[in-house]
């Protein structure tokens, strides 16, 4: 007779060996951002407004909405002399103007990292250098850098390349005086290529004098390389707009190992472990921990569990705040 009283099981209850990389989830920069939000939360009171998404997390933005933060793309979108926060990633100089227009009081939650960057591009103008930008076009950080030049500039340009084939079709007025900058949230390993074909075809090309690319970035990167021949499956805990989270995901994937992007634990499925002995978790660095903890607990929810933490490299960068 049938036992129709019991669902049919679907998965062994096995042990499954479970990762954790280190280090993983909130940056400095991260932390900085999202705390200078509360902060001002605090001070002010709700509403506050914030020009696009302080960082690149569903879960980091939702809970901000839900206590009284206002995220908007346009400063027209904000009643005049409101408090508003620039998001980690940077603003141009036309959005800081704009902003001064409409008596809005700002308070920048830009990295320190970026800053930086942002100096390093003024002063190159002034210099008047040609400045070559590394990085994704659209993304917002790539837009703040970029915007550091003005662009009704006659002497100063600044380009941007994303990949060799935008190398090779670069044409600038004067290739002997002629810097580059980077994307912050690009690893080394993303950026040397593209490096090596700019001094390929501008031998007086300069570059920072110290490394643009954020620590964040790359040991996570280094972590994740960890797990490569380890696992048969990685998942990244992320937002699908994240620059550093999506580059986790492409490097597991270009090792032929299976690997899943996730920020919503609701859209977790259980044919994903299926057959898996060995997973591997790391999450970018705009992840909170909670999202990697939620994970584990779905995972346990089907099957036996071995957690183990991956020894990496220990962060202890913690960077000021602003005024508030």
């Amino acid at each position: 007779m049938a036992n129709n009283y019991y669902p049919k099981l679907t998965m062994s209850k096995e042990m499954i060996n479970i990762s954790l990389a280190n280090p993983r989830g909130f940056c400095a920069g991260v932390e900085r951002a999202i705390l200078i939000v509360e902060k001002t939360l605090e001070k002010y009171g709700a509403p506050i407004y914030v020009h696009h998404e302080v960082v690149h997390n569903k879960f980091v933005i939702n809970e901000l909405k839900e206590k009284g933060v206002i995220f908007v793309e346009s400063l027209k979108e904000i009643p005049n002399s409101s408090h508003v926060i620039f998001s980690a990633h940077g603003v141009s100089k036309a959005i800081v103007k704009e902003s001064n227009k409409f008596n809005l009081i700002s308070i920048d939650a830009t990295c320190p990292l970026v800053t930086k960057v942002h100096r390093e591009v003024n002063k190159l103008s002034n210099d008047e250098y040609t400045i070559i930008m590394i990085g994704h076009k659209g993304h917002p950080e790539v837009e703040g850098t970029m915007g550091q030049i003005e662009k009704n500039s006659l002497t100063n340009q600044i380009h941007l390349v994303e990949n060799i084939e935008d190398v090779n079709k670069l044409k600038v007025s004067n290739p002997n005086k002629i810097s580059y900058v980077s994307q912050t949230t690009l690893s080394i390993d993303d950026t040397k290529k593209i490096i090596d074909a700019l001094k390929n075809k501008y031998p007086l090309i300069v570059g920072p004098k110290s490394n643009d690319i954020c620590y964040a970035t790359q040991n996570r990167q280094e972590a994740v390389k960890q797990m490569f021949s380890q696992h048969d499956l990685v998942f990244v805990v992320g937002s699908k707009n994240s620059s550093n989270s999506n580059r986790l995901l492409d490097m597991v994937k270009d090792k032929n190992i299976d690997a899943i992007l996730i920020d919503d634990m609701t859209q977790f499925q259980s044919k994903w472990i299926k057959n898996k002995k060995s997973i591997g978790i790391t999450a970018g660095a705009s992840a909170p921990e909670i999202l990697v903890q939620r994970l584990i607990q779905k995972i346990k929810k089907i099957t036996e569990v071995s957690i183990s933490e991956i020894k990496g490299i220990q962060e202890t960068t913690v960077f000021k705040l602003p005024k508030i």
